[in-house]
């Protein structure tokens, strides 16, 4: 089977392997892991930040960071494909009680107008308590269901100066962030200087087994920390796993590049066939994500299962598939055979949706 659910789908190599089961252990709880607090420091100095805190999942860390940079009933910015919305369980509201208020993005990428057009103008006659005061603005940089698009650095940064006028905090979702800098050479730092928090993750890309951390100032990290503990992150000798996140960090970020090739490799191998809608263009680093217009996509999905390739639908007309650590160009080549397979047997006449409109609706991890 041809896993191309996601790149959280890795298996850790034989060295990542050898470090976690030789690691220095210790009760992460009481701050005693030396593994924990040797990547919470490398990571800090990495994005330039002053402190950071090892937790579970991507997921814990956008939303301890939402959680701690607001109050129950403060709204937050984000935008209407958003990961952190839409594909975390619901989580804003649930653990933090915040309104969301969403931002009209193109594949994630926004404009500072659009933050200013969700602001609106206050004027006196108005009271100020009616409407829920607007904290924070969260960015997702690169976009998942945007296909794995680049913020522009100078977009980014105008948008980031708008909010940052009108008193909004910054966290950047920086999951992938990883790719963003491994495309541009814009490194990570350069990024993460833009925003107050940021959150990055081990085992998407990197190929660790476990683990995301956010960075940001020492105060901040440390209210964090009483979050993390309190929703259920502490975790004990966690320095096994955080082993593994070191050793990826420091080892496998230059591979990324290889991602991007084999994702280009196979969105131009079905670029062409019918049934598919795909722009090889919006292909900017790991995920390729396509619309079917031949047959439903959890149809689709099904018979290229049964063929030997896995990969995720992404609402009614549309499929995501990325390349990661373990995937091999041979592997690439064969995912393109047996998509081209499956398109073969069940084209039609059908124009369908665009690859925007598959991506728009989304949704898949």
């Amino acid at each position: 089977m041809i896993d191309l659910r996601s790149d959280t789908c890795s298996q850790p190599t034989a060295e990542m392997r050898h470090v976690m089961a030789s690691a220095a252990v210790g009760d992460d709880v009481y701050g005693d892991d030396p593994t924990v607090k040797e990547l919470e420091r490398e990571v800090a100095d990495l994005l330039g930040k002053e402190d950071a805190v090892y937790m579970v999942t991507g997921t814990m860390t956008n939303q301890v960071a939402i959680r701690a940079h607001t109050e129950s009933g403060d709204a937050v910015l984000f935008d209407q494909n958003a990961h952190v919305y839409i594909l975390e369980g619901g989580a804003p509201a649930a653990i933090s009680g915040v309104l969301p208020r969403l931002l009209p993005g193109t594949r994630g990428i926004f404009t500072p107008q659009d933050v200013l057009d969700a602001l609106g103008s206050p004027h006196r006659f108005f009271p100020s308590t009616i409407p829920a005061p607007v904290k924070l603005l969260c960015l997702e940089n690169t976009h998942n269901i945007g296909g794995g698009k680049i913020w522009p650095i100078e977009q980014l940064a105008a948008v980031c100066r708008l909010a940052r006028s009108k008193g909004i905090a910054l966290h950047l979702d920086g999951a992938r962030l990883w790719h963003a800098t491994a495309s541009t050479q814009i490194p990570e730092q350069e990024y993460a200087k833009l925003f107050d928090t940021v959150s990055v993750c081990f085992s998407k890309g990197l190929g660790a087994p476990i683990g995301s951390a956010l960075a940001g100032p020492r105060d901040f990290i440390e209210r964090a920390r009483r979050f993390k503990q309190q929703i259920g992150g502490g975790f004990r000798q966690a320095g096994i796993v955080a082993a593994g996140a070191l050793h990826a960090l420091r080892h496998n970020r230059e591979r990324l590049t290889e991602d991007h090739e084999h994702a280009r490799l196979l969105a131009n191998g079905i670029a062409g066939l019918p049934g598919i809608s795909l722009d090889v263009a919006t292909v900017e680093t790991n995920i390729v994500r396509f619309g079917i217009t031949s047959i439903a996509a959890g149809e689709f999905v099904e018979k290229l299962y049964a063929k030997g390739l896995y990969v995720l639908p992404s609402g009614m007309d549309g499929v995501r598939a990325i390349p990661y650590l373990n995937i091999s160009r041979q592997q690439i080549l064969d995912a393109v055979s047996i998509i081209a397979s499956v398109a073969r047997e069940h084209a039609s006449a059908s124009n369908g949706s665009a690859y925007e409109v598959a991506a728009s609706k989304g949704a898949g991890y």
